[in-house]
């Protein structure tokens, strides 16, 4: 690992990396207070609807003004300052940068942004796991043919889950299982924007007042998030995608005896699978020393010998001493982000991207649905995401979760159930529909 010795090197010859940044929210906010305490990276220009709010946040993380001064792309790039723009676009067209860093969180803007960068020769990094969900496989294709990099932001759990797998195969090891931690239990697949507070302790003026949006928080309660980012980790890793994660209640140290096939005594449907594991137990209660901020793998000795050696080291393992398993306890989000920016800018190599496409994401009802209803997306009042195998959501016709918002029912859907392509009205000219049908097509057939 030498990527800070590369940045300084950069530095020093006066050749930082490049970069702008569309979306300044919390994950780009974070990733903004470590940018002035990085060597070799100039953050030429950030991308934002709201130019007068990013500004503001600078001024909160503690940027001088002067480095935020710059009025043109241009003027930035020859000052060493950053400019604040609206356009996107002009973002990704500028001749003065070289990575763009996609954090949105809008499946269907990313995937725009995405097929911009191809055009424009110019890397992505894609915090939007949305739209790596929605369409990845395909988006990273595209990108391999326009000789561009497409990675997954470190930081967030699916990059430092495929950095553990990646370390586990690398090191020789089978890979059992991967995933990560989060806060579950199966009635918060309900979970609306009115009642998401109660089940993290908070009123709803704490929330407004603390400026938090209910129907993001809601989306990583009520299980979709933690669908959408092992959908990423499966094509990511070719690992399994189950039908419908289980989110079992797993301390640390059980990790290798729970986490292992059935056949040998424990959960899993697949041998090499995802899953996300509960800081929960059924009953509410907490699990003793929970992962709920963390990622983890399992892994197999495979020899007589490696199981010994796991016994000499100290290792938590099964009841067999077959399988153990390694964790890291938290991630930061996007503080940790300029891992990727590095990679990317200075090795030419993602931290994480789409190899297959195994899982998927499709919108499946909160409740009863009637015909006539609109589906309000990720986090809403009406579905939930449930990851699939994506030959399983083929097979349904599933609706994918980031097409379900703003889309009005023709058919009632129970709850439980998954909506489907034909089961509401949608705008088959938009680009994200077309170019996730082309994916169905291309991809389907494929993997």
């Amino acid at each position: 690992m030498n990527l800070f010795a590369k940045l300084e090197a950069r530095a020093r010859q006066g050749k930082p990396l490049r970069v702008g940044l569309i979306g300044a929210g919390k994950f780009g906010s974070m990733y903004l207070s470590q940018v002035p305490r990085t060597p070799g990276v100039h953050l030429v220009g950030i991308a934002d609807l709201a130019p007068a709010r990013v500004k503001q946040s600078l001024a909160n993380l503690g940027w001088t003004a002067e480095r935020y001064a710059a009025a043109t792309l241009e003027q930035a790039a020859g000052n060493g300052a950053t400019a604040i723009i609206e356009d996107s676009q002009a973002l990704i067209a500028s001749p003065h940068i070289d990575i763009i860093i996609e954090a949105t969180g809008n499946p269907a803007a990313g995937i725009g942004h995405v097929l911009a960068c191809c055009e424009h020769g110019k890397h992505i990094v894609m915090v939007n796991v949305e739209a790596d969900a929605l369409a990845g496989p395909l988006l990273k294709r595209r990108a391999d043919e326009a000789g561009i990099v497409y990675s997954l932001a470190y930081g967030d759990q699916p990059a430092l889950i495929c950095e553990m797998v990646d370390w586990a195969r690398t090191a020789g090891f089978e890979v059992v299982a991967a995933g990560k931690g989060t806060k579950y239990l199966p009635t918060y697949h309900a979970s609306t924007p009115e009642t998401v507070w109660q089940h993290y302790g908070l009123s709803a003026e704490d929330a407004r007042q603390g400026g938090m949006n209910a129907q993001m928080f809601n989306s990583f309660l009520d299980g979709t998030k933690s669908a959408i980012e092992m959908a990423a980790v499966a094509n990511a890793t070719g690992l399994h995608a189950p039908a419908g994660l289980a989110f079992p209640a797993v301390d640390v140290d059980d990790l290798p005896a729970i986490l292992k096939p059935q056949a040998d005594g424990g959960i899993l449907a697949h041998r090499g699978q995802v899953e996300v594991i509960s800081s929960l137990q059924r009953d509410g209660s907490p699990v003793p020393r929970d992962l709920r901020w963390g990622v983890y793998v399992t892994f197999a000795a495979g020899s007589e010998y490696v199981k010994r050696c796991f016994s000499e080291y100290g290792l938590k393992t099964d009841a067999s001493g077959e399988y153990s398993s390694m964790y890291k306890p938290y991630h930061l989000i996007g503080l940790e982000l300029g891992l990727t920016v590095a990679s990317v800018g200075l090795r030419g190599e993602p931290t994480g991207a789409p190899v297959c496409w195994n899982g998927d994401v499709v919108a499946t009802a909160k409740r009863d649905l009637a015909a006539g209803e609109m589906l309000d997306g990720e986090g809403g009042f009406t579905v939930y995401g449930k990851l699939l195998p994506a030959r399983e959501s083929l097979r349904l016709g599933g609706l994918p979760l980031g097409l379900a918002h703003g889309v009005r029912l023709k058919n009632p859907v129970k709850a439980g159930q998954a909506v489907g392509w034909g089961d509401v009205d949608v705008d088959a000219s938009s680009l994200a529909v077309r170019i996730r049908r082309e994916m169905e097509a291309v991809c389907g057939r494929a993997d």
